[in-house]
């Protein structure tokens, strides 16, 4: 399970939940999400592939990135700083119970020497379906270590199956 403690206090934890085909055989994952000890809401309808890709992702920007602090460093961000965002569906293709998303901010913080620095952020927000919201805040260190052992519990749930190798579309 993983989990983080966000700004209210409060603590978010994700669990990876196996989805399995026609015959019993689980092939990806869905997120079930609790606040505190009580479910919050579901997500992320088969995302184990693609959240290994973005763990791969957080790894390599803090490996090769341009900022100057590895804990600023995070992937190159989609439309509006967003890097990800799962919700749930139902099988009718409604949405509905639950979201996670995980977007970038640029904060100034004012040095002593007299200038300002520039530090990035994730901000991960969680909201459950009746649209009450948590909100983790993370450096890119923070981020990799909550993404990588959210895959390896997703890979375990799987039968050990490795999803940076699966050969899934993205």
């Amino acid at each position: 399970m993983g989990g983080l403690r966000c700004v209210d206090g409060s603590y978010l934890t994700v669990t990876p939940v196996a989805c399995l085909d026609s015959v019993g055989v689980p092939y990806e994952v869905t997120l079930e999400l609790s606040r505190d000890g009580s479910p919050y809401g579901t997500v992320g309808e088969r995302c184990g592939w693609f959240l290994a890709r973005l763990a791969r992702g957080v790894e390599d920007a803090r490996r090769h990135g341009t900022w100057p602090d590895p804990d600023d460093r995070f992937p190159e961000e989609g439309s509006d700083g967003e890097l990800f965002c799962l919700r749930y569906r139902s099988r009718s293709g409604r949405m509905g119970g639950g979201e996670l998303r995980c977007h970038l901010r640029t904060i100034p913080v004012w040095v002593p020497a007299g200038e300002w620095r520039l530090t990035r952020r994730a901000y991960l927000e969680a909201w459950g379906p009746h649209g009450a919201g948590m909100r983790a805040v993370l450096t890119s260190a923070e981020l990799s270590a909550f993404l990588s052992g959210l895959v390896e519990e997703a890979e375990l749930c799987l039968g050990g199956k490795d999803l940076a190798r699966a050969a899934w579309p993205s």
